[in-house]
């Protein structure tokens, strides 16, 4: 079963992120939306996660929210909410880290 895990938190505050990280299958895909567009930061320790993760093709960001806190990025795909939409039916299921 494939999952779109959603994380909206600043990976900065707690460990959401490296906790999906962890729990993330080979077809699984994780989108940043919010605060968690951070992780995006060039030279950041969450950054550096993501890369590790190797999430090439299955990692997304929402563009408003790179645009919004000025990240630029090619490590994820900026996508908009109709894509965001289209991805979570793409997915089994869909996976909020609240």
């Amino acid at each position: 079963m494939t999952t779109l895990h959603v994380i909206a938190h600043s990976p900065f505050g707690d460990s959401r992120l490296a906790s999906c990280l962890r729990l993330i299958g080979t077809h699984d895909a994780l989108l940043l939306c919010g605060d968690a567009a951070y992780a995006l930061r060039d030279g950041t320790q969450p950054q550096q996660l993501l890369q590790a993760a190797q999430l090439e093709n299955r990692l997304y960001v929402l563009a408003e929210d790179l645009q919004a806190r000025a990240i630029d990025s090619t490590l994820a795909k900026a996508v908009d909410y109709p894509t965001f939409v289209e991805l979570s039916l793409q997915y089994d299921k869909v996976n909020s880290w609240l």
